[in-house]
């Protein structure tokens, strides 16, 4: 064997003249695909060829998506300006953030979609507060940061706002992530809160103890 310059086999990718991402494969020896060098066997080098560019373009797709989804909620988590206005921030674990998901659930079906009136009976049994304490000035400043953030939609009937798709989905995910896994699990993994024992708050205090131990073995002062 003598020292090769080049890789016989590759895929990757290059940004080309600071304009494109360009992917492709190389092949400099065939016996490395246990393939022969025979002209009859260039259709199976091309098909190992295209199987191993969509492996490459899927984890570049995964790897941007990955960025993608990461602005998403982290535009949703602060205030922002939309439209030269100021827009409030929709944060996760806020309680009226999910009382108002889960109120605008209630009437995503509705076809003429839900008015302010509607709105502000559910939001208000959600927060646990009377109707009254729910003035019409903060059903409009809820239904417009909704609207600014481009969870709903304005009907053209007036006063009438319906979920957009990213927003069913949005607010489907949060309200159920949160009842179902956030919440449920942060009960179940402290022991002041949940003093029986669980799977969950095991797996924790098992960790705790690996931590502590490998501490003491290398002599960290905690």
């Amino acid at each position: 064997m003598y020292p090769q310059k080049w890789p016989r086999c590759r895929a990757g990718a290059e940004y080309k003249e600071g304009r494109a991402l360009r992917t492709g494969t190389t092949i400099n020896n065939t016996r490395d695909l246990y393939i022969g060098e025979s002209l009859r066997n260039l259709p199976a080098l091309r098909k190992i060829g295209f199987q191993a560019i969509r492996r490459v373009l899927e984890v570049q797709t995964i790897t941007h998506d990955s960025i993608l989804a990461e602005e998403t909620p982290q535009q949703l988590q602060r205030r922002r300006i939309v439209e030269g206005q100021r827009v409030s921030a929709l944060r996760f674990a806020d309680s009226t953030v999910q009382a108002l998901w889960n109120a605008v659930l209630m009437y995503d079906l509705l076809p003429a979609g839900s008015s302010n009136c509607q709105l502000r009976a559910h939001l208000a049994q959600l927060l646990g507060q009377p109707e009254e304490n729910l003035t019409q000035g903060r059903i409009n400043y809820q239904f417009r940061r909704l609207r600014l953030h481009g969870l709903i939609q304005r009907l053209p009937k007036p006063h009438r706002h319906q979920l957009t798709d990213f927003g069913l989905r949005t607010a489907l995910f949060c309200t159920r992530s949160y009842a179902r896994i956030f919440r449920l699990g942060v009960g179940m993994l402290l022991p002041a809160i949940s003093p029986v024992p669980n799977p969950l708050l095991r797996c924790f205090d098992k960790l705790q103890q690996e931590v502590s131990a490998w501490v003491d073995e290398a002599g960290m002062v905690a």
